[in-house]
C-alpha cells in the first residue's frame, strides 16, 4: 500500500498504518514532502440490506492465553510480562510505534491529540462511539482450519466460473453444516472440543427466518440503488461532536 499503486483499499488493518504515515525518504509514496498524508480513512460502505444500528465491519482482538497445563513457574512469568506488556507507559510506547490499540487511555492520550492531523482520521474514529459498529470477531469458529477450506474452495469456484455465487453459497452452507454435525458428535461422544463444540438447530423452511424483525432479509428487488456519499468534513466533524 505504502508503495501508492493502490486508490482505494476497502480492507484494513490498523498494522497497516504505521508504514503508510512513514516519511517519503523511507519509501512511502503516500504523503507529501513534508510527510502530509495524501490519503484519508472513511468508514466501511454498506449495502442496501443494511439497517441503522447493524455493525458495518469487524475488528480483530486478540487476547493472552495461559494453558492450564502450563508448569507454575512459567506461567507466573507469562503474567508478569503479560501485565507488563498492557502497563500503560509500555502500551502507550507501543501504540504510537505499531498503530495497534489496545487501551481506551492510549487514543485519549495528548500525544495522539497533537499526531491527529498525521493520522488520516484514525484518531477521530478510536475515539468516536462509531468504533463499535466495527465489532470484535469473538470466539465463534468452532474449528478454523475445518471450515476454512471449505470456504476457499467455493472461492475458487465462483471465481473459475464453475458456480454463480448463489451456487457457492448454497453448497458452502451445506457443507459447512455437514462438517459441523460430524464435530457435533464428536464432540458429544468424545468431549474433541471440550464440550464447546457447534450444537446445530434442526433445518427450517427460510420463510421461517425471513422478515423476522432481527432475522435474514429476503432478496429486494433492487439490490443496486443509486449510491450515496457523505462529505469527508461532515465525517470527521460527527466523530468529533459525539
Amino acid at each position: 500500500l505504502s508503495q501508492g499503486n493502490v486508490a482505494q483499499q476497502i480492507f484494513w488493518y490498523t498494522a497497516f498504518l504505521a508504514d503508510m504515515v512513514k516519511p517519503k525518504s523511507e519509501g512511502n509514496n503516500t504523503v507529501d514532502d513534508e510527510g502530509n498524508l495524501l490519503w484519508r480513512m472513511a468508514p466501511s460502505p454498506h449495502g442496501p440490506y443494511w439497517k441503522e444500528g447493524q455493525k458495518i465491519g469487524y475488528q480483530d482482538v486478540g487476547s493472552w492465553t495461559i494453558l492450564k497445563s502450563t508448569p507454575a513457574d512459567r506461567a507466573k512469568a507469562a503474567w508478569l510480562y503479560a501485565q507488563f506488556v498492557v502497563s500503560k507507559t509500555v502500551s502507550l510506547k507501543k501504540s504510537h510505534v505499531g498503530l495497534t490499540l489496545i487501551r481506551d487511555s492510549d487514543i485519549r492520550h495528548q500525544s495522539f491529540t497533537d499526531r491527529a492531523p498525521k493520522l488520516g482520521g484514525w484518531v477521530e474514529f478510536y475515539r468516536s462511539p462509531d468504533r463499535v459498529a466495527w465489532s470484535p470477531t469473538g470466539i465463534n469458529v468452532p474449528d478454523y482450519p475445518k471450515l476454512a477450506q471449505i470456504w476457499w474452495q467455493q472461492i475458487g469456484d465462483v471465481n473459475s466460473g464453475a458456480f454463480t455465487p448463489q451456487q457457492a453459497m448454497d453448497r458452502l452452507a451445506e457443507e459447512m453444516d455437514i462438517t459441523m454435525a460430524r464435530m457435533q458428535a464428536a464432540d458429544e461422544s468424545a468431549k474433541v472440543y471440550g464440550g464447546c463444540g457447534p450444537r446445530l438447530n434442526e433445518p427450517k423452511d427460510p420463510a421461517e427466518w425471513l422478515g423476522k424483525p432481527n432475522g435474514p432479509k429476503a432478496k429486494l428487488e433492487n439490490e443496486k440503488p443509486k449510491g450515496e456519499t457523505i462529505v469527508y468534513e461532515e465525517l470527521i466533524k460527527r466523530w468529533t461532536t459525539q
